[in-house]
């Protein structure tokens, strides 16, 4: 059926555009698939449509969208092996490997985690059992990991169970917790980064902090030193927002970057070969959203991280 979301704007996301505010709102859809949406006029502000993707949002705005029915898939079911940490008839949890991308994307339409979940939630007749309000390249997709961070990852089933999870995330009442090894070791034991990250303002690729007035959203990440191994620490995060690369990029601010992460600590040598950044979300905690119980997944630590933690301890 067709999904009806409503969404009322805050004090941090006042003045943003309305195809900007959605797509933040809603890690689920793609910021192309929303600005069609608005330009076919399935977005309300304030109770009126509103089909200009330019529109700016205030606070206490109210904002409506309607999320047609996917269309057909056309995304091959792959028999790719899952960890999986939870599982019902609403939702399941797995445990991503590095080098897995979530859902297709020019230049990676094979492999990816939507890929998996369509061949392990399907149906005697091949239908998918997955919640289509992520469109057609996004089925249950809720929240994303980046294709080289590894760990806990929710999916949702149902339409159902996929708008309240989605709801959770943006109340920031689901919990996700993250282990990394940054290079150096902090001087203090724990702390909190409160620094907007917006779009480098040179490299388009790449996330940066940025000023809230040149664009730059709020951003806050907890942090917490776990141990420390020499020249490298291991660090426990948790996010309180979620922007784009949030951790990768306070990580690099705070002048500990994570180890093996090709985009933000690029030139530092390790000498230990490393496939991605060594960043995992070890840690997810939910509320189931049909029995409404508290739903808790820990992830283990992928094997490579497992031997760099290994060879830093002998190094001591």
């Amino acid at each position: 059926m067709t999904a009806n979301v409503e969404i009322f704007v805050e004090e941090e996301e006042a003045g943003d555009r309305l195809d900007a505010f959605l797509a933040e709102q809603l890690a689920d859809l793609s910021r192309s698939r929303i600005q069609k949406l608005i330009s076919q006029s399935q977005v309300w502000l304030n109770d009126e449509i509103c089909d200009s993707k330019k529109a700016i949002v205030q606070l206490g705005d109210r904002v409506r969208i309607l999320i047609p029915d996917a269309a057909p898939l056309d995304i091959p079911p792959e028999d790719i092996p899952l960890d999986i940490l939870y599982e019902d008839d609403d939702l399941l949890i797995v445990n991503k490997p590095a080098g897995m991308v979530v859902h297709p994307a020019p230049g990676h339409y094979h492999g990816t985690l939507v890929n998996a979940l369509l061949w392990h939630c399907r149906t005697a007749t091949g239908e998918s059992t997955l919640s289509g309000i992520g469109g057609v390249q996004r089925p249950g997709i809720v929240h994303r990991l980046d294709k080289d961070t590894t760990g806990a990852i929710c999916v949702a089933k149902s339409d159902r169970a996929h708008l309240d999870l989605q709801q959770q995330f943006h109340d920031k009442t689901a919990r996700r917790d993250y282990w990394g090894i940054v290079y150096g070791s902090p001087k203090a034991d724990s702390g909190t980064i409160d620094a907007p990250i917006g779009r480098h303002p040179v490299d388009r690729q790449k996330m940066a902090v940025v000023p809230e007035e040149k664009g730059g959203r709020r951003a806050v990440t907890h942090w917490q030193v776990q141990e420390r191994l020499g020249n490298y620490s291991v660090i426990q995060f948790a996010l309180e927002t979620g922007r784009t690369h949030q951790i990768r990029v306070h990580a690099g601010h705070m002048g500990h970057p994570i180890v093996g992460d090709p985009v933000y600590s690029a030139g530092r040598s390790l000498g230990v070969n490393v496939p991605g950044q060594a960043l995992h979300a070890w840690r997810l905690r939910l509320q189931h959203p049909v029995t409404h119980t508290e739903v808790e997944a820990i992830a283990p630590l992928p094997s490579f991280s497992t031997k760099l933690l290994e060879i830093l301890r002998k190094r001591q």
